[in-house]
């Protein structure tokens, strides 16, 4: 943990990657003592430029993801390294495929919190702009888990012989849910996580409710398997020990996170800690001969990052038998399993509510999942006669009935999401889109430029809002927004191809917005069209930053 974060030049590896599907040759290199990214492709659309490496996100056991700043928005590198890959270097989760550059990806405070130690808050209204420094302190450190420690220097330097436990929080003295809730800040995520209104995941401290800050939701029926990279905590409680056990088995019941065994000793080590609850009468019938316990039951498994694997802390009996969804548990079944039946539930034992159910199911409709998308719209209006106010669930709404073409009513429901909380992206530009199909441009205008400078990442933003510049006849405007644009991403090709018009004197503007629809999001991950975009910021989930 105390290897997770640090300058770009700490332990630097360097290397380089051609990504085939978009053509673009990328370089990590160090240059008069500074850490570099390099991007370049020849041919019809020709791509130069290179991004100044500032941090890494990742202790290297899987890789590491560097991040670089500019206009102080953090973004993520578009090529990862992955430790466990023979040839090293790839594109970023889920960008494999991507036919332009990904350079827009936003470094999320969910990413920061679990990889930094404090990290400080985005800037209000923006995703990923951050004061400098970002963070304090590179990778974990004590109060990560121990609480903020003002009260503990004060009484130790006081010279008094002050109590100088005061103010530490030790977590084996807490309750076991409020124990476990210390790991799970960083080792549970499920696959949706819903922060609590005006509250965000790194304002958690440990002691406190975890519950209050982000609900975390699981989902079964999906027919997926594969094993979390950043969710150990939700494989654990699947396991027959951590339900047979109960509160008695924790994180902490294997892995001390004050240290961690030298590599000749970790087969002794967690053997030792599989017999502590087992016995040595139990190891003497049971292969006897192989001493890694995590061999059988442990086993190396792929995970939902590309080119990783992790140990499987599902501690399967048998791990090769099929699993069979039991609640919030797995039991092995020699029997075929039923027709999967999709069902989201909290991953703690506190009950969901409403509200953060239905955002729960807004968030996986945003992968595209269509029976999510249909539970998500059942449960809107109910969750709204509960919250009225909360913007969220209003711009959820009022996405759902601009794909409908209920468009009054989305309005209605953008305008007072706004009214709450001015600063929200989507319902801003969602709002647009209306405005600039009913002919108010200017109107539209008003609404696109602050959101695009809060989210200058957001590439269909931009390219819609120099459309809407062009046909209200300010082609200077349009031209600076299609710059500002580029300077994010210099592969958007609907960028690129438009700026050429316009500097070329032959641009016709056409209207800017295509009727709303639902909209599917190219491999960037940001809208390139000017329908609705994908639906409200539910967090859904922290954003993996790659390997780590």
């Amino acid at each position: 943990m105390a290897r997770a974060s640090g300058p770009a030049t700490q332990d630097f590896v360097a290397g380089e990657f051609q990504h085939e599907t978009s053509g673009v040759h990328y370089r990590v290199y160090l240059e008069n003592g500074d850490a570099w990214l390099s991007f370049d492709r020849d041919g019809k659309n020709p791509l130069h430029g290179k991004r100044q490496l500032l941090y890494f996100i990742g202790s290297g056991h899987r890789g590491k993801t560097y991040l670089f700043s500019d206009d102080d928005f953090l973004f993520e590198s578009p090529i990862n390294l992955y430790s466990q890959k023979a040839s090293a270097w790839d594109m970023a989760p889920a960008y494999q495929h991507a036919r332009e550059m990904p350079l827009n990806l936003p470094a999320m405070s969910s990413c920061l919190a679990c990889h930094t130690s404090d990290a400080q808050a985005p800037i209000a209204g923006t995703e990923n702009k951050y004061p400098a420094p970002v963070f304090a302190h590179a990778g974990i450190t004590c109060e990560r888990c121990h609480g903020a420690a003002t009260a503990h220097i004060a009484a130790a330097s006081s010279g008094k012989g002050a109590n100088i436990d005061a103010g530490v929080v030790n977590p084996a003295k807490l309750s076991p849910a409020r124990r476990d809730q210390v790991c799970m800040a960083c080792h549970l995520e499920g696959n949706a996580a819903i922060e609590q209104p005006g509250k965000h995941l790194y304002q958690f401290q440990p002691g406190e409710n975890l519950s209050d800050f982000v609900r975390y939701f699981v989902l079964t029926g999906d027919g997926k398997e594969n094993v979390r990279a950043v969710s150990q905590f939700e494989a654990l409680a699947q396991s027959k020990c951590q339900r047979v056990t109960g509160d008695a088995m924790t994180c902490t019941s294997c892995h001390d996170p004050h240290s961690s065994p030298a590599p000749e000793q970790r087969v002794a080590f967690y053997r030792a800690k599989c017999l502590a609850c087992h016995g040595e009468p139990f190891a003497a019938k049971h292969h006897a001969e192989q001493q890694d316990c995590t061999q059988c039951h442990m086993p190396r498994v792929t995970t939902d990052v590309a080119h990783t694997q992790s140990s499987d802390h599902r501690i399967l009996r048998v791990p090769a038998m099929p699993l069979q969804s039991v609640g919030n548990g797995f039991e092995l079944s020699h029997e075929p399993p039923p027709k999967p039946q999709l069902k989201l539930f909290p991953a703690t034992e506190e009950p969901a509510n409403t509200r953060d159910l239905t955002l729960a199911w807004v968030a996986l409709a945003e992968g595209g999942s269509r029976d999510a998308s249909i539970q998500g719209e059942k449960l809107l209006p109910q969750a709204l006669q509960q919250a009225p106010d909360d913007p969220a669930l209003l711009t959820a709404l009022g996405f759902v009935e601009q794909r409908r073409k209920e468009l009054d009513k989305a309005r209605e429901h953008y305008e007072h999401a706004l009214r709450v909380d001015p600063l929200l992206v989507d319902a801003a530009s969602n709002l647009a889109v209306l405005e600039a199909n009913a002919g108010h441009l200017e109107r539209a205008i008003a609404l696109w430029a602050p959101a695009f400078e809060r989210g200058p990442q957001r590439i269909g933003l931009g390219v819609d809002l120099a459309r809407a510049y062009c046909v209200s006849g300010h082609p200077g405007e349009s031209q600076a927004t299609l710059v500002r644009v580029l300077e994010f991403n210099p592969d958007s090709s609907a960028a690129r191809s438009m700026l050429a018009s316009l500097q070329s004197g032959q641009a016709k503007c056409t209207p800017p917005i295509t009727p709303p629809g639902v909209n599917s999001r190219p491999a960037n991950s940001t809208p390139t069209n000017s329908a609705p975009t994908n639906g409200p910021p539910t967090n859904a989930g922290p954003m993996k930053p790659g390997p780590n």
